[in-house]
């Protein structure tokens, strides 16, 4: 058991650090391609670059280039954005739409899960996941969320000096959240978040990007063989006594991946990020520090003001069509800026702050559609756990470094700060 614990928490850390700054298709061609394609993935401090509004002011759908040959468009409106999302006949996100274009990925690379799918196997795959991310049936986590912020908290207290409040706070509560959910054993919390903030090598290129996912997958399956045998009370062990002959393996550790994947790496940024935002608000820290009632809204608006997943899975056209006046034929591929439609002006004035009491449409940081994040509620109690709990233990936080020293991923599909040194006292 001990053996198994620590091969899970390795990996994790090593999936992490590996896949943070994964930025599409070919990263070694990225330094070749223009500005206005790389638009979605840059950032200035916590605010997409100039450049992405402008383009969502002339064109919220424009034509961007890509290498292999590929007709492409980007979409950065808001209204644009949930039609391309909600068309799910007439886009697809199957992963054999990236293999049979030549990008450098194979097949068999396919890591499967919801997100590279498309109906029947998408709708098959997320009937059986979604039970489990009900409110009702999350809830049963909600007293070892609270159990493991107040760990983080306590060690952090223990700590003399600046704090990196990403390897402490942001990045080892959703790793124990997401192992709770999935039932992946582990017995020694330290040994478990050294392994989850190591940092390892990281790859270039779709290759290496494709390659890390190879691995994790081999290892996933070696996971669920272990559950085949002797099935556990986490979200794989139930898959398997109540679905698994209707599961092969490859497809419950694509769930897995996915689960791990998408909780973690979000989770953690947000974390990060979001108190980062605080720390330079007053007001609003003090209203989460004081105020049990503003702590819902302030999440979703912070949701929608980083939405640190800035692209959506790239969707492919199936058949000729017309979005918003923009003929996109089919086999052209589209990847839409969530960063850039939740920023959209057309929600309401002043998009470029965040402000917890504006009455906006629902944000777009989850996606919309069928593949909206299936996890979006256990992200949020997340937060909502977390962000009061931090600040009302320690309400003389700041930060140990002037903001502008802070280094942010740069290019990276999943936005983030890098580290986040705090004083506590």
């Amino acid at each position: 058991m001990s053996n198994l614990r620590s091969n899970i928490v390795a990996w994790l850390g090593r999936k992490y650090f590996t896949r943070i700054q994964k930025n599409g298709f070919d990263l070694s061609k990225m330094s070749f391609l223009p500005d206005a394609t790389l638009a979605p993935l840059r950032r200035d401090g916590l605010d997409p670059i100039a450049d992405l509004s402008r383009t969502r002011a002339k064109e919220p759908i424009s034509k961007i280039w890509l290498p292999f040959g590929i007709n492409a468009w980007l979409v950065t409106g808001y209204d644009e954005t949930k039609a391309v999302l909600g068309k799910a006949k007439g886009f697809s996100s199957d992963f054999t739409n990236l293999a049979e274009r030549n990008i450098g990925v194979a097949p068999q690379q396919n890591p499967g899960g919801l997100g590279f799918s498309d109906p029947p196997t998408h709708t098959r795959l997320r009937r059986l996941l979604t039970p489990e991310f009900t409110m009702r049936r999350l809830s049963r986590l909600t007293p070892r969320i609270h159990s493991i912020v107040e760990e983080r908290l306590d060690e952090m207290a223990a700590a003399e000096g600046p704090v990196d409040l990403v390897q402490s706070f942001a990045l080892p509560i959703p790793a124990l959240v997401i192992c709770e959910l999935l039932g992946v054993p582990y017995e020694d919390r330290d040994d478990f978040q050294r392994h989850s903030t190591a940092r390892f090598d990281l790859f270039d290129g779709a290759n290496a990007s494709f390659g890390a996912m190879s691995d994790s997958l081999s290892y996933l399956h070696g996971i669920v063989r272990k559950q085949r045998e002797t099935p556990g009370d986490g979200l794989l062990g139930m898959l398997v006594k109540e679905h698994g002959d209707e599961l092969d393996d490859h497809e419950l550790a694509g769930l897995a991946d996915g689960v791990l994947t998408g909780g973690l790496e979000t989770t953690a940024s947000m974390l990060a990020l979001g108190t980062l935002v605080l720390l330079q608000a007053p007001e609003q820290f003090a209203a989460i520090r004081d105020q049990d009632e503003v702590v819902d809204p302030f999440v979703e608006e912070l949701l929608r003001y980083l939405t640190v997943v800035q692209v959506a899975f790239p969707r492919f056209a199936r058949e000729d069509m017309e979005i918003a006046g923009t003929r996109i034929s089919a086999g052209d591929l589209v990847l839409c800026s969530l960063s850039g439609a939740n920023r959209d002006e057309k929600l309401g004035p002043d998009m470029e702050r965040v402000d917890p009491h504006r009455q906006a449409p629902s944000h777009l940081a989850f996606g919309y559609g069928i593949h909206r994040c299936i996890g979006a509620e256990l992200a949020k109690m997340e937060l909502r756990a977390a962000y009061p709990a931090l600040i009302r233990r320690f309400p003389a936080m700041r930060l140990a470094v002037p903001a502008e020293k802070l280094s942010f991923r740069k290019l990276s599909i999943v936005y983030g700060v890098e580290e986040l040194p705090v004083l506590l006292k």
